[in-house]
């Protein structure tokens, strides 16, 4: 299966070797597009209007150090993506505590979303950035709208026939949106939590948990070694997994919509 995560706000500080060498980054058809959004924020982070800079990227004025990594990104150290994301879902999924299979069927797997590169591979080599896919950006523009150009026949080739676990949200999800026959083998899913008041069931949309809960989510697959073949097997796998799944209804030619119903955050 294909496993669509978003990027983390949280970031390492520095890389570890090398600084980024676009060449060697997975999907290469993406690198014109990669080049363009890279040379615009850099140009953009390296300008005299810091205010504006700071302004396009979500930052604060003690924020400054990232504008000027930003400034310099392609002299910065590089580490791979799965060391340089650190937020709730990533410490949840907790990759370096994987055992080697569900290691190699991670580096297979899964694809991380970025308004910067378009979508990593947990072994490429990128350095710490920030450039959220919010972000308007002299020349591409806005980043969410740049990517929907580009990412389509790149993403549906790297899906393959295989089913996609979709655990992206909001912008990022935006990216690219599957259609016809790869949107129906893509399963998305919402997180729910489900707790008593006045002794009725009552379920509410988990925010900032729902990153735990996906992360835990996809180590108990790669844990679990599940290969689904279909969506069906996909869904299959989650409820064999112990977790609560519950379909909603979706349109021909749409993705599959699935909550994932819990009781502990």
């Amino acid at each position: 299966m294909l496993i669509l995560l978003p990027p983390s706000e949280g970031k390492a500080d520095t890389g570890t070797g090398r600084p980024l060498d676009l060449a060697k980054l997975s999907l290469p058809e993406l690198n014109p597009a990669r080049e363009e959004v890279l040379a615009a924020l850099v140009a953009l982070c390296a300008g005299p209007d810091e205010a504006t800079a700071r302004a396009a990227l979500g930052l604060s004025e003690g924020q400054q150090h990232e504008l000027r990594r930003n400034a310099r990104l392609p002299r910065v150290a590089a580490a791979p993506a799965a060391r340089i994301y650190t937020g709730v879902l990533y410490e949840a999924l907790d990759l370096p505590s994987l055992p080697p299979e569900a290691t190699r069927a991670a580096r297979r797997s899964v694809l991380i979303s970025s308004g910067l590169w378009g979508a990593v591979r947990l072994t490429d080599r990128i350095p710490p950035y920030r450039c959220p896919v919010g972000a308007k950006l002299p020349g591409p523009g806005a980043l969410g709208a740049y990517w929907r150009r580009v990412l389509g026949p790149v993403l549906t080739a790297a899906a393959g026939n295989r089913p996609v676990l979709d655990l992206r949200s909001g912008a990022y999800a935006a990216m690219w949106a599957p259609r016809g026959e790869v949107a129906e083998r893509t399963v998305t899913v919402r997180v729910l939590h489900e707790r008593e008041v006045d002794g009725v069931p009552v379920r509410s949309v988990v925010s900032h948990f729902n990153k735990a809960t996906k992360g835990r989510l996809v180590r108990d697959l790669l844990l679990a070694g599940a290969r689904p073949r279909t969506a069906d097997d996909l869904i299959g796998a989650l409820r064999d997994l112990k977790h609560t799944v519950v379909e909603q209804p979706a349109a021909v030619g749409r993705p599959r919509q699935v909550d994932l119903v819990v009781t502990q955050l």
